[in-house]
């Protein structure tokens, strides 16, 4: 299977996206603190868009380190020999599903039954 893979290719691809993530991380990181309950300076309502902005940041964040988590076992995998061979029934998962989504663990008809 990874004969017929960019192997070398997929990798810069997942590690370029994981850089991506971790930088966007970092660039967030202070939209995701708590907000401060301070009326005197900040009003109710802009207080509640605040806490809004807050509460979707860390939503995007859990969403971020889910990525870059699927990122990390798809490059475990390319070291193990295992890349490309779904991790449910160890069948060989298409070659247009790698290409669309490298980090892709699973075939479709294992992905389906999910």
């Amino acid at each position: 299977m990874s004969s017929d893979l960019d192997m070398k290719n997929i990798r810069l691809r997942l590690a370029d996206s994981r850089d991506e993530l971790i930088t966007l991380s970092a660039e967030t990181e202070v939209d995701r603190k708590p907000v401060a309950l301070d009326q005197a300076a900040v009003g109710r309502l802009s207080r509640m868009d605040a806490m809004q902005r807050q509460a979707m940041q860390l939503e995007t964040e859990q969403r971020r380190q889910l990525a870059i988590a699927r990122i990390d076992e798809a490059l475990e995998r390319m070291s193990s020999d295992d890349y490309g061979y779904c991790v449910a029934c160890d069948e060989a998962i298409g070659l247009a599903r790698l290409e669309n989504d490298p980090a892709v663990s699973t075939c479709i008809k294992c992905a389906s039954k999910a």
